[in-house]
């Protein structure tokens, strides 16, 4: 059966962070609150507790769920390397609401799905998130819904359409703009030879636009194109 905790009375969020850290390390999933919409989280090592993420929100391999990180460094252990230009984004919008694609550290041992050698990184501006990564290491995160439903901005939202498939509910009120984080692919920028022009591709629209995008990246963001994709989900 769930627990729900909430996280604004201070007599709840210390046994509600215990318990959430005693769930994913038991390979159980966790609904929390993070500053676009609210996420069900699983231990991304765990090739289980991803798949197990995946079954909640009826949602199949072929859409592997992004990885949250407490931060720059633990991010650095994920990926293969980090450009100049991805470094510039980092700075200007983390923590907030921008995932950035890059190629996996290939010495990692986890399955996230049909990743391609890929992983989607976001650090997420939201405490209860943040301390919960700082204890618990990379977590896979997925909006917090059925596939195909909106996504949930208040946790009483996610657990009326996830149930008992998650252990513990996290509930910190409703999100700060419930608007997906925006994606982006950066995976040409990593071993790009002399005679290719790389650039920076949004795959979806989402709380930073495209605007704040290119004001930072200039002419390596791509223009527009049909490809993009509405905001939809985490």
């Amino acid at each position: 059966m769930s627990t729900v905790f909430d996280c604004r009375d201070d007599a709840q969020i210390l046994a509600g962070m215990r318990h959430a850290r005693q769930a994913i390390a038991r390979g159980e999933l966790v609904v929390l609150p993070t500053d676009t919409v609210y996420g069900i989280a699983a231990d991304a090592f765990s090739p289980a507790a991803v798949q197990r993420l995946l079954d909640a929100k009826g949602r199949g391999r072929e859409m592997p769920p992004p990885v949250l990180v407490a931060g720059q460094e633990m991010m650095a252990a994920l990926v293969e390397a980090v450009p100049d230009a991805v470094q510039k984004l980092i700075d200007e919008f983390w923590p907030g609401g921008l995932t950035i694609v890059l190629p996996a550290q290939p010495s990692l041992t986890w399955d996230l799905g049909e990743t391609r050698g890929t992983v989607a990184v976001r650090m997420p501006d939201r405490r209860v998130a943040l301390e919960l990564l700082a204890e618990t290491g990379p977590l896979a995160v997925s909006s917090a819904n059925l596939t195909g439903r909106s996504a949930a901005i208040i946790a009483s939202d996610a657990e009326e359409m996830l149930g008992d498939s998650v252990a513990v509910y996290l509930e910190e009120g409703y999100s700060e703009n419930g608007i997906p984080s925006t994606i982006v692919d950066a995976t040409s920028l990593v071993g790009a030879s002399a005679d290719e022009t790389p650039t920076v591709r949004i795959l979806r629209d989402g709380a930073v636009t495209r605007e704040q995008l290119e004001a930072v990246l200039g002419d390596l963001l791509e223009p527009a194109a049909d490809g993009e994709s509405p905001v939809d989900e985490e």
